[in-house]
């Protein structure tokens, strides 16, 4: 297990998984062609976070790959051989509304570049712990089916429910709901992950995030709620709130404590495996609970507004349930409470908006 392989690995999830994978002793090669960039604008390109991470790690190796080439894949694949024993797969198109103004481009890039990288690993280093970052949206909007009720800061789910104490479990339906695109494709990505492990027999995981967070992000605002949201209030640009009152409700976790997730399944892999992911009810939060918390650490107001009409397919309210992730790892748990996250993101994200202003 000398060689990981990190797709997106400029993003969130995958820059902090490059570091640790190397702090592991290993050699890391990051695919990632900043396009991010392409979607969001300059303000979330990610070059900054290669640049870094080369700079820190002689063991890190830096691959210019579209996910949709298929061939430049096979060969890299190839080209490590038996070697590689870890493939993180976070290279995603990750918004709701861009994905439906390019839905080819998304398409391409979250079902076929998945099934792309999946098809290379499974010729060349079947044996690998093949982790994929899919996301809670493969449930479409089918959470806001539940019984809900509003509060004064937030929506949440009657107290007599089973999914009040810990959350959304795996057992909710995907079908019969609005996805989005951006949700049908991650879907799609997700079920051929399944499909790769059960039928291939190859260790498989599809973890499914909610809120992913943490000072390495570049938030933006159409992806980042967090990262984008505490920007705009360190730097006084205007945030705007779409729909639902500001009260939908996300739980969050800090990118450091999925990794630590990731890690304990690439250390003992089961084919095939599916977890809902997320920091539970302790790390939730409302977007106005959110601008609260952000305006007390940053010291000064949100310019924020809002706008009655929410995107499509977006959550209500959403907590993750970890129970059968901790069944099957009962070792892990997360460091970071939502303060805790949020500091981090001022603290790690100032002197970057700084410089960029």
């Amino acid at each position: 297990m000398s060689v990981a392989l990190v797709s997106g690995a400029g993003g969130l999830v995958g820059s902090e998984m490059a570091e640790f994978l190397v702090a592991q002793g290993m050699d890391v090669v990051g695919i990632d062609n900043d396009m991010r960039a392409h979607f969001f604008g300059d303000e979330a390109s990610t070059r900054w976070r290669i640049a870094e991470i080369g700079q820190r790690h002689r063991r890190f190796r830096h691959e210019t790959i579209d996910m949709r080439d298929a061939e430049r894949l096979q060969r890299l694949c190839a080209s490590l051989g038996n070697n590689l024993g870890v493939v993180v797969h976070a290279a995603a198109q990750p918004s709701h509304d861009w994905a439906a103004r390019e839905p080819f481009t998304d398409f391409g890039i979250n079902a076929v570049g998945t099934l792309n990288l999946l098809e290379a690993v499974r010729r060349h280093a079947p044996k690998a712990a093949f982790v994929f970052l899919s996301t809670n949206k493969v449930y479409g909007d089918r959470p806001n089916q539940l019984p809900l009720e509003e509060k004064e800061t937030r929506w949440d789910i009657r107290s007599d429910h089973a999914f009040f104490a810990r959350g959304i479990d795996e057992s909710m339906s995907i079908d019969q709901c609005t996805h989005s695109l951006f949700g049908a494709s991650k879907l799609s990505a997700d079920i051929l992950v399944q499909e790769y492990g059960r039928y291939f027999g190859m260790n498989t995981v599809c973890f499914r995030g909610g809120c992913l967070t943490g000072g390495g992000h570049s938030g933006s605002e159409q992806h980042g709620f967090l990262a984008y949201l505490m920007k705009c209030a360190a730097t006084g640009s205007p945030y705007r709130i779409f729909g639902h009152k500001g009260k939908q409700v996300r739980d969050n976790l800090h990118a450091r404590d999925l990794i630590k997730a990731l890690w304990c399944f690439v250390s003992a892999p089961k084919p095939g495996r599916v977890y809902n992911i997320g920091g539970g009810r302790r790390a939730s939060c409302s977007v106005v609970e959110a601008i609260a918390l952000c305006e007390q650490i940053t010291g000064r107001p949100l310019k924020a507004s809002y706008e009655a009409e929410n995107r499509i397919g977006d959550h209500i309210w959403w907590i993750s349930d970890i129970s059968a992730f901790c069944r099957d790892y009962p070792d892990f748990h997360s460091d970071y409470d939502l303060a805790a996250m949020l500091r981090d993101i001022y603290e790690t994200g100032l002197p970057r908006w700084t410089r960029q202003a």
